[in-house]
């Protein structure tokens, strides 16, 4: 049976962190970085590593749940609720997508809703209520590739060994631009106006961190 991860980004606040969970995701060896609802996201803090993992864009999470159950795949939240277990009992049956809340408020109702399971992260001091959502889609991420056995990367001295860069890409978008699909993604945009996942505010150019600029070096 082979195994793999996921990651599934949605309503994440603070716009940098979908390129520092690209490098965590790089790092552990996930399948893919699925984005749902808009496009638009900071690459800082990447590090390159986006250039080395896949991303696919879905408008809505129905959609982005329709297409890992289509792959025989979990959704786990990683999330404290009444019925989460520990990540590093390793509560895993198969290739399994991690959703991980929005930093100040958690999961959604609707979230929560499309998720099979839940985990959460042991804390042992008494300093913090919780940790960034990178930091925590690392140590889940490290959790399951090791339950999964997957193989280490080579190691070169002190740092692991980084793959060849793919050819250089073209400047593209991850969801064909067809009448339809901005119709669809007009419509995500109003629905998802108020979950503070891309604030626009900070960029009074908001194309400039379209996907289509994915490829572009990163450091």
């Amino acid at each position: 049976m082979v195994v793999e991860s996921y990651v599934v980004v949605h309503n994440i606040a603070k716009r940098h962190n979908v390129g520092t969970l690209a490098r965590s995701a790089t790092a552990f060896g996930v399948s893919e970085l699925i984005l749902v609802g808009r496009r638009e996201f900071n690459a800082f803090g990447s590090h390159g590593s986006t250039s080395h993992v896949r991303f696919r864009h879905f408008h809505s999470l129905q959609d982005a749940r329709q297409f890992l159950k289509d792959r025989d795949c979990d959704i786990c939240g990683v999330e404290i609720t009444d019925n989460a277990m520990p990540v590093n009992h390793h509560p895993f049956t198969k290739s399994t997508a991690f959703l991980l809340g929005n930093e100040g408020t958690g999961l959604s109702a609707k979230e929560c809703e499309i998720c099979d399971f839940f985990v959460y992260i042991p804390q042992y001091g008494d300093g913090t209520a919780s940790l960034n959502v990178t930091v925590a889609a690392s140590i889940v991420l490290h959790q399951f590739g090791v339950w999964a056995g997957f193989p280490e990367r080579t190691r070169d001295g002190n740092k692991f060994i980084v793959a060849e860069k793919p050819a250089k890409q073209t400047r593209r978008s991850f969801c064909a631009e067809t009448a339809d699909s901005v119709i669809e993604e007009r419509k995500s945009r109003k629905e998802q106006n108020s979950n503070g996942f891309f604030d626009e505010s900070a960029n009074d150019n908001p194309s400039s961190n379209l996907l289509d600029g994915l490829f572009s070096d990163v450091r």
